[in-house]
Order: C-alpha cells, then structure tokens, then sequence
C-alpha cells in the first residue's frame, strides 16, 4: 500500500471514528445505575490480547478471542480452538476464562465458554464479634455459555449465545438465562469492519438459601405461643447488566512486515452512562504485537484509562499458538493484569 493510500484510508477510519464518538456521548446526560444490577461480573472483557486495545473488540475478527465482544466472530474461525484467560482481579479477586470452539463444516462453528470469578476464604464478623467468629465464607460468580455463528456471505457474519449466570454468596445463590447476539460486516477486503452486539439479555434474578432463613416470633408481646417459627427472607429480583456495542476497525498494511489494527467501540449499557473505547495493535512479521488504548471515555465517574499489552503468535506443523498479555489502570483501585493462552488446530 503506498504512503497516500494509507494516509486516505486512516483519515477515512477516523471520520468514522468521530461519528461513532458522537453517537456515544450524544446521551451524555444518562444517569447512573452502576451497582443496581446482578452478574457485574459479565462486564469482565476477559481477552488480554483486545484488553490491552482498550477492550474495543465489537468488530475484531479473532474468531475464538473475540466471541465475548461479538458472538458473530467465531463464524470466521474454520478450526478447532482453545483459549485461556486468568487475571488477579481487583481486591485479591481471582478470575479464570476458559473458551472452546468446534467447527461444523459449511454450517459455521459452535463455542462453548466458562467464566469463574471467586473471592476466596473471607472472615466472618460481627457485631459481638468483629474480629471474626471463625467462620469462613466466600462469594463466587459463574457464568457457562454455548454459541453458535457463521459466515452469510463472504463479508457478513452473525452469531448468538445463551449463558446461565449464577451469584454465590456463602450458602445464597442467585441464577438466570440470558441470550446475546452480535453481527459483523466487512465492506470490502483488508477494508473497514462494522460490528455490533446485543449482550446478556435476560430474566431478573434473586437470592435464595439456607442463609435466608430465619426463625420468626409473630406477637413477641404475648408469652406462652409458639415464638420459634421457621420462615425465609424473601430478597428482590435484580437485572443482569444488558450491554449494546457498536464498533469499527481497519486493518493497515504498513510495510511488508509491519501491520497495524485499529478499533473503536461505542457503549450503551443498562446500569451506567454510555461511552466509548478505543485502541491500536501494532505487529511486526505477524509474530510480534505491541498494544495500547484507552477505555470508557465519557463514561461518568469512570475509574478505568489507559490499556497496554503485547503478545506472541507462534506455529508449530499444523498447531498455532499465542500468548497476551494485557495491562488496565483502574484509578484509585490501582490495576490489574491479563495472561491469555490460546491455541488453534
């Protein structure tokens, strides 16, 4: 590609890009409902290699690693695959991901994916005894997901998902279905990429467990009666958090052994103020990857920035490989860090 050429095609990317900006902070008045929601996990991007991007992946064709962001990308996978993600989430939190895909010739290609967020052992404490009673207890999210996508035509692509989603607290757990789905459109070869998702679309959920259980007095004036009744609490039904995105991206040709991948997200989420993130891939001989973006821009009392990483893609006969790693500030909650291993046969 010559200079001119690429020159007009970034400035074309980025007429775009400030298109779609606008569309994310055109609302910008929304209010908050950050908190008010069940399965905050969901909204965990667990791919360091689109994490260290900005977690922008609405319209990346990575097939297995951009499933998360867009269902619709595993219609472009044509191999078996298998991806894992661990992060030591915020607060000590451990975070696993585990993905799988399967091809099924002409009809597309079927996922499969399991998300585990846990708290590990927690002291329990109260109010007689606030430096713990000796009990444990811990808190844990689960999410397993199937999804199935293929190619329509040689440029578009779409895909689905359904997830169960359950919460664990101690003894309480909350759980319920949800559906995502998600196109992908190319106008035109090595050109720009639309994509767009619709996530965890589903039924309210609430607690229940031993731990809502409790022993009732109806009248504790009247002596005499029976003051040791059984009953249960009875918690609120809450959301799941639904979350549409819209993105682009476009692929540069450098040099001969220099690419660049550049992507944009907008967000309109359920529980918090829209927003928009972005980032940039550097590859060199299609081996070597340097990462950069920012995430959530506009979004209100945003915590979340800057995004680095790098990774390595490497083959073996016929097995491909290749390790990411991801780094995301988080303000005042300090950081937190991404290792992906994926492997396509």
């Amino acid at each position: 590609m010559s200079a001119a050429a690429a020159v007009r095609k970034f400035r074309n990317f980025c007429g775009a890009a400030v298109a779609l900006a606008l569309f994310a902070c055109a609302p910008a008045g929304a209010q908050s409902n950050t908190g008010t929601s069940l399965g905050s996990f969901l909204l965990i991007e667990p791919d360091a290699r689109i994490a260290g991007m900005g977690n922008a992946g609405a319209a990346s064709r990575a097939g297995l690693q951009s499933v998360y962001y867009n269902p619709a990308g595993i219609g472009l996978l044509s191999s078996y695959g298998v991806e894992f993600t661990h992060s030591d989430w915020l607060a000590g939190i451990s975070y696993q991901y585990a993905a799988v895909a399967v091809p099924v010739g002409r009809f597309g290609s079927l996922y499969g994916s399991v998300t585990s967020l846990n708290s590990g052992d927690i002291d329990v404490r109260t109010v007689d005894q606030p430096l713990g009673t000796g009990e444990k207890f811990s808190a844990s999210d689960l999410a397993v997901c199937l999804g199935y996508g293929r190619m329509i035509s040689d440029r578009f692509s779409a895909g689905f998902q359904v997830s169960y989603i359950q919460e664990t607290i101690w003894h309480s757990s909350a759980g319920t279905a949800a559906l995502s789905v998600g196109t992908l459109y190319q106008l035109s070869d090595d050109g720009l990429r639309i994509g767009a998702s619709l996530e965890n679309f589903g039924a309210r959920a609430g607690f229940s467990g031993r731990d809502l259980r409790i022993v009732y007095d109806p009248d504790p004036s009247k002596h005499g009666d029976n003051s040791q009744l059984p009953g249960e609490v009875f918690a609120d039904k809450f959301p799941i958090p639904v979350l549409f995105r819209v993105g682009l991206g476009m692929p540069f040709k450098l040099s001969t052994d220099l690419a660049m991948d550049c992507e944009v997200d907008a967000f309109h989420p359920s529980e918090n103020t829209e927003s928009m993130s972005m980032g940039a891939e550097l590859t060199l001989k299609k081996a070597l990857s340097i990462r950069a973006g920012y995430q959530n821009l506009f979004q209100k009392d945003s915590e979340e920035g800057l995004t680095a990483g790098a990774g390595f893609k490497g083959s073996s006969e016929d097995i491909h490989y290749h390790v990411e790693y991801a780094w995301a500030d988080h303000g005042r909650l300090d950081h937190t860090s991404r290792f992906t291993l994926g492997v396509t046969f």
